[in-house]
């Protein structure tokens, strides 16, 4: 058994969450489905031991692999296992979690997120039409333990999301690049703290669909200032992608060996990046509908044509 990650309690929940989570999106990407179980039970070897998926991930295929790994030698009950539902209405929001429960073999999803809070109506759609109704009514009937949402477009959009219930989690962008531009660590994250909303960040290498991410490729900073940065922010745990034996070993090397930045190396990192952050051009899933899942694109009639173009 390897050096157990660190953990912090996830906002008013008071679960204790590994301080990184595994990534579900970049886990369906790995071809071998028995690597990729393979890579799964050694993250929890590892300490990581709080999992990220979403209904619509590889048309539900993250959820029936990571359902798989799960669903052998006791390792459910080693993983707080979080979901995210793309539902917008009640019917379609109660079909995705029963979808849900099935492809991860589980009775209960430890937290269930409504996906993508990326357009200025999700808000209104979910809360004001139902959908956040029918969760917890789930909730009641034990099939969800704690609620919250993510969204990676707009802070406004997310803060509109917080004023409209009592959340359990909020999921967002927590990057050195996003200090300077459409900030959320500014904009959200001390609005979640103050509230004891635990903060669940991502895209802490700028997104992608590699484990390498833009800001690694292109050459702002080395995973390790990427994540010890993410890391040294006022969040519960950090999602990381992973797509491969080593860059789970990378990423438990650092999650196991962590230490936060003090202000000076934060602050000396800020200013090497200003130049190339302050304008969203590493961080495509702010500026462009490029990360914006297809399910949801089509919820508002964003084709993909129209996506291409931009």
């Amino acid at each position: 058994m390897n050096q157990a990650i660190p953990t912090r309690t996830l906002g008013r929940t008071g679960q204790q969450v590994s301080i990184l989570c595994l990534g579900g999106w970049h886990i369906r990407s790995i071809k071998d489905d028995a690597e990729a179980i393979r890579i799964m039970h050694a993250a929890l070897d590892g300490g990581m031991t709080f999992f990220d998926n979403a209904w619509d991930y590889h048309d539900g295929g993250s959820e029936e692999i990571m359902g798989r790994a799960l669903s052998v030698g006791g390792k459910r009950r080693r993983c707080f296992l979080m979901t995210k539902n793309c539902g917008r209405d009640p019917r379609t929001i109660r079909q995705h979690i029963e979808d849900s429960l099935r492809r991860l073999k589980t009775d209960v999803i430890d937290l269930m997120q409504f996906h993508e809070i990326n357009y200025d109506n999700d808000p209104e759609w979910i809360v004001e039409r139902g959908g956040l109704g029918v969760v917890l009514e789930a909730q009641k009937a034990g099939k969800v333990r704690y609620i919250g949402f993510t969204g990676h477009k707009d802070p406004r959009i997310l803060s509109d999301m917080l004023n409209r219930f009592d959340w359990d989690t909020v999921q967002l962008p927590t990057n050195l690049l996003d200090w300077h531009y459409r900030s959320f660590l500014k904009g959200v994250v001390p609005q979640a703290n103050a509230r004891n909303i635990g903060v669940i960040g991502m895209k802490s290498l700028g997104g992608g669909k590699d484990g390498m991410g833009r800001f690694i490729s292109g050459k702002v900073c080395t995973p390790q200032e990427a994540i010890r940065f993410a890391l040294s922010q006022p969040i519960a745990s950090l999602v990381t992608g992973i797509d491969s034996m080593a860059v789970l070993q990378q990423n438990l090397a650092i999650g196991q060996n962590f230490s936060p930045m003090s202000a000076e190396e934060q602050q000396a990192l800020l200013e090497r990046v200003r130049e190339v952050a302050g304008d969203g051009r590493h961080e495509l899933f702010k500026s462009t509908q490029l990360h914006d899942g297809p399910y949801h694109r089509a919820q508002h009639a964003m084709t993909e044509e129209q996506v291409r173009a931009l």
